[in-house]
């Protein structure tokens, strides 16, 4: 294997978290969320922050978290969705470990993401178009940084983590 950290990259609703949590198990890594982790140490959900913060201050809280999870050894770590908007992120993942970009279709991410309460972005609003939106804007990013793709939709969790873990030891 290339290296000893995989980072997780993907739009909302792809699975980083689920995947990157069977993959941790799997390799017998640590795994981290950095949305969990931002919420730790704030001691309030995403949803306050970007209430009282706005995006901007979540992305700060975002780039010290990941810079700091990144300097780890022998870890996973699930980003959230928006991380790559950052230059800084996008250094941080792409230098220190292998980076995982999980693809997933609008609908895989609807069906996914049908009741969840917990994304600000998502809240009140056309999730297709917004999620459209997204997959327009962020896609380069996680092209750019990607080591590894991996298509998470239409199929099954054991399935995806050992494909990702096929395209490590090919590294």
């Amino acid at each position: 294997m290339k290296t000893q950290n995989i980072f997780l990259v993907g739009p909302p609703g792809a699975g980083k978290t689920t995947i990157g949590r069977a993959l941790a198990d799997e390799l017998k890594m640590r795994f981290y969320d950095s949305d969990q982790e931002i919420e730790a140490r704030a001691g309030v959900e995403i949803g306050w922050i970007f209430d009282v913060e706005g995006e901007d201050g979540f992305r700060v809280r975002e780039e010290k978290v990941i810079d700091e999870l990144t300097q780890r050894n022998g870890i996973v770590l699930s980003t959230g969705g928006g991380a790559v908007m950052s230059e800084i992120v996008r250094r941080c993942l792409a230098s220190r470990g292998t980076v995982v970009h999980l693809r997933v279709n609008i609908e895989d991410q609807l069906v996914r993401m049908e009741k969840d309460k917990r994304r600000p972005m998502l809240q009140n609003t056309d999730k297709r178009s917004v999620l459209e939106e997204i997959a327009r804007i962020r896609d380069p990013f996680y092209s750019e940084i990607a080591d590894i793709t991996v298509s998470s939709g239409g199929r099954g969790l054991r399935a995806a983590v050992q494909e990702i873990i096929d395209k490590l030891q090919e590294q």
